[in-house]
């Protein structure tokens, strides 16, 4: 079970079915309950009705006997201010609801029926139940309405009553009950919750069904991404890709968005892979040398070029610095959070380095200070410094300056330049652009990779253009302290 709800189309589906559950119950009772009330009220109205035409008959002096107590087999009560019953329909047996249990009229002490008529009915007339005050002929406006049950020849049934004040002629205060019939309320109510008791499973497995059809059908791709992935995963094939639905929704959306972590993925595997394979093969050149020699060294001592050792040994040392430093960039080591000074780093890096000169803008006579790690950025001025050495001809110029809230350093030689066809390439790692210079002049083709990682990571940039003298600019732009 727990297993079948961890499906999101069974998740689904069941909160579909609840929901449309819950609006059916409510529905239903609210239907019920109007359908109930209407037919109770229209209940009242036939009672009221019949009692106002037995009330419109003693107010006008019928006899009790004459009264018109028999029509539709409706009960009906007249009973007199002291409680006592003085009309009531022929064939009724049991009556309750009314107040009054009597079914069989008392006789008239008169005898006929219709009261004492000696001109002192107004002294004598007292109010009704209601409230309301009656001359002789007078109908009571209020009418009050209970519920009950009657035997009438044989047959019991529940009723709703009206009971209306009326005082007749003789002016005594009469009260009639008259009775309407709650079958039909009883039969309507009855077949209405039958009718829901039936339809709402059915209904509620028609919504179910049609909700597992249709997330069955939105999430099918799901699926086949899902598939897909684990093909991919078991593989380790990242050059394949999920498939995308021509639905423009949002597993569309993501389906196009996992292509993309798979394509950035794979291009970091791939830079990763080159990585490795570029790194093994510039440490093995000077590894190689260095064992050579070691071992000559070993078999003839007089023969060991312990310069040519030290050079190896200190090119091998930089370039596992270098390998260190792309490594820990990578891993997205955060720089420290120091102030550092480029004028004065500039100047500190350029000092001891031949045809290299500083240069200050106008208006920065004094700091140009940014945060971030005072040794990552004097390694980058150092790489620019010593590429743009590599390829001048006479100069290296460095100028630093502010440009609004922003600190550029800009090293520029009179070098050939760079060709604009490989300004972005010559930042990638082990990348040379002159393949015939050797490794030793040239370096592994790593240190401006690493001036433009340690760019990216205190949230600066690193760009070549051509420089005025015709050589390279490179300019590094950071965000002031």
């Amino acid at each position: 079970m727990s297993r079948l709800l961890g499906s999101v189309r069974a998740r689904a589906t069941l909160g579909a079915t609840l929901v449309v559950a819950v609006a059916l119950v409510a529905a239903g009772t609210a239907v019920l309950l109007s359908l109930r009330s209407n037919l109770l009220g229209e209940a009242g109205t036939q009672a009221e009705r019949s009692a106002r035409e037995v009330a419109t008959e003693l107010a006008v002096g019928t006899p009790y006997a004459e009264l018109s107590l028999d029509v539709d087999d409706r009960p009906v009560q007249v009973v007199d201010e002291d409680g006592g019953l003085v009309a009531a329909s022929e064939d009724l047996e049991r009556i309750s609801g009314t107040g009054v249990d009597a079914v069989k009229p008392q006789p008239s002490p008169t005898g006929d029926g219709v009261g004492d008529d000696d001109g002192d009915s107004d002294d004598d007339s007292d109010d009704d139940d209601s409230g309301e005050s009656l001359a002789p002929g007078g109908i009571g406006e209020r009418t009050t309405v209970s519920d009950g049950s009657a035997t009438i020849d044989g047959d019991t049934e529940d009723y709703r009553f009206a009971a209306v004040p009326v005082q007749n002629r003789a002016g005594d205060d009469l009260t009639v009950y008259a009775g309407a019939p709650l079958s039909a309320e009883h039969g309507a109510v009855n077949t209405a919750l039958t009718v829901m008791l039936i339809g709402f499973p059915l209904l509620l497995a028609v919504v179910g069904w049609v909700t597992w059809l249709v997330t069955g059908r939105a999430l099918r791709p799901v699926a086949g991404i899902r598939r897909e992935m684990a093909a991919i995963t078991a593989s380790e094939d990242l050059a394949r890709r999920v498939p995308v639905p021509d639905t423009h929704d949002e597993v569309a959306r993501l389906a196009s968005t996992t292509n993309r972590t798979l394509a950035a993925l794979e291009s970091s595997v791939e830079r990763q892979r080159r990585f490795v394979a570029d790194a093994s093969h510039e440490l093995r050149s000077p590894i190689a040398s260095l064992r050579t020699q070691l071992e000559v060294a070993a078999a003839h001592p007089e023969l060991l070029d312990l310069d040519g050792a030290v050079e190896d040994t200190v090119r091998l040392q930089r370039l596992a610095a270098d390998l260190l430093l792309l490594a820990r960039l990578d891993a997205g080591e955060r720089p420290a959070d120091a102030r550092v000074d480029l004028a004065a780093l500039a100047r500190e890096e350029a000092g001891g380095r031949s045809g290299v000169s500083v240069r200050a803008e106008d208006g920065v006579a004094g700091e140009v200070t940014v945060a971030g790690s005072r040794g990552q950025l004097g390694r980058v001025l150092a790489n620019l410094l010593d590429n743009a050495q590599r390829h001048a001809r006479s100069a290296v110029e460095v100028s630093v300056r502010r440009d609004g809230d922003t600190a550029v350093v800009a090293v520029a030689d009179d070098g050939e330049g760079v060709p604009a066809a490989d300004r972005e390439r010559i930042f990638e790692r082990f990348v040379r652009l002159d393949a015939a210079r050797s490794r030793d002049d040239g370096g592994a083709g790593l240190g401006l990779a690493i001036a433009r990682d340690v760019a990216v990571r205190h949230g600066g940039t690193l760009t070549v253009h051509e420089a005025p003298a015709g050589g390279a600019l490179f300019e590094l732009r950071l965000p002031g302290a």
